[in-house]
């Protein structure tokens, strides 16, 4: 049953419409997300913790939700806003309709918001504070909540996100996927340690397929723990916040540095660069969905892919050693890097998709044959 809700920016702004989901208030950084699907992916994304998500489609809920489609084990937005509740679901996977979904485990939402007006509004404002209210209408009171939201620089929230222990992780391939059978792997061939800044399924699942057995870490986990886990790779992870606040993750990357090969996504490539001595900086409105198109430097390709992140890292500021090897083509800020010398590579966007397009599975390719090398090169000095 839909109530009146109200939707508060910290600018003062106002945006009615209905709440759905669970009864109550939430509040964080306001984002919108250009995706046409995925919205149960999306919504469990813990690169979304502390953020109310804005979708773009305007009609939002037809296909329902499974668990299939979780990429972690909770919802991490904050909330949810959208222009139509889907009346019906059409899909034959769906186990609950959204609503349920989201009532089941807390998450405030709210529909019947003009949502073209409010990404419009905040592409020319940028991100900010906002708040969104199923209980009270209040706009004095909705307003006070947003502007007492946590603002986002300077904030770190892998911790928050992160596992508390160390886990393996085995499930491979998913039965979805139309490339499934190329995807299995011939057994364990490499044992790869996964830094947990937030990481989605989705990653462990790719790394799983192509032969990989994973060791998952906290985020934050020393450079000796990790080596004393004998990994033939180390992978850092997607994840929410600012990432010049994950000193412990920079200090810890920077001595893994050279001694195993190293790949990043998203937070894990701004820790990267962090590591190698660049700097970081907060966009104005982020880069959020499953068709932004990105160049690859070295053969002008362009891709499409999926993003989300609302930080960067300033290629300007990079070392001469490390080449900047992909370009978003929108704005031009750094989409990845490649440190020959250190044996590292990262992109900013989201190769495992989910959603969004498989353009750029090769990158996972690349992270086997950088094992594949360094494995090599131990057996010919007889380490």
């Amino acid at each position: 049953m839909l109530v009146p809700a109200l939707l508060a920016l910290e600018d003062g702004t106002l945006w009615p419409g209905f709440g759905f989901g669970a009864a109550g208030q939430t509040s964080g950084e306001i984002v919108f997300n250009t995706s046409l699907t995925g919205y149960q992916e999306i919504l469990t994304d813990p690169s979304y913790h502390g953020q109310l998500v804005t979708m773009t489609m305007p009609h939002i809920g037809n296909i329902g939700t499974t668990p299939e489609d979780d990429e972690s084990n909770r919802v991490w937005a904050a909330g949810l806003i959208i222009r139509q509740l889907s009346p019906v679901v059409s899909n034959w996977r769906s186990q609950q309709p959204l609503p349920d979904y989201l009532a089941d485990r807390g998450i405030v939402a709210i529909t019947d918001v003009d949502t073209r007006a409010l990404v419009r509004h905040i592409r020319t404002h940028g991100a900010m504070r906002a708040a969104i209210s199923s209980t009270t209408t209040d706009p004095e009171a909705v307003l006070a909540l947003a502007r007492t939201a946590r603002d986002m620089n300077g904030l770190d929230l892998a911790r928050e996100v992160s596992c508390k222990e160390s886990y393996h992780w085995a499930e491979g391939q998913d039965w979805w996927r139309p490339d499934s059978g190329q995807l299995s792997g011939d057994g364990e061939q490499f044992h790869v340690v996964a830094y947990d800044f937030g990481i989605k399924r989705n990653i462990l699942r790719l790394l799983a397929a192509r032969g990989c057995r994973v060791t998952v870490v906290p985020a934050t986990t020393s450079a000796d723990q990790v080596l004393a886990l004998n990994p033939d790779g180390i992978f850092l992870s997607n994840g929410p916040g600012d990432p010049a606040a994950c000193d412990y993750a920079v200090t810890a990357v920077r001595q893994l540095l050279g001694q195993k090969p190293i790949f990043g996504i998203c937070l894990g490539h701004q820790i990267l660069a962090l590591a190698l001595g660049a700097e970081t900086y907060k966009l104005k409105f982020g880069h959020r969905g499953g068709n932004q198109p990105v160049q690859i430097t070295a053969t002008n390709e362009v891709q499409i892919s999926s993003h989300n992140h609302g930080f960067a890292v300033n290629a300007n500021t990079l070392p001469a050693s490390v080449t900047v090897s992909h370009l978003n083509l929108n704005d031009n800020c750094c989409e990845g890097l490649i440190a020959p010398e250190h044996k590292a590579y990262s992109v900013q966007y989201h190769p495992e998709s989910s959603p969004g397009p498989h353009d750029s599975d090769e990158l996972f390719a690349k992270f086997i044959e950088l094992m594949q090398a360094e494995t090599l090169e131990r057996l010919e000095i007889g380490d």
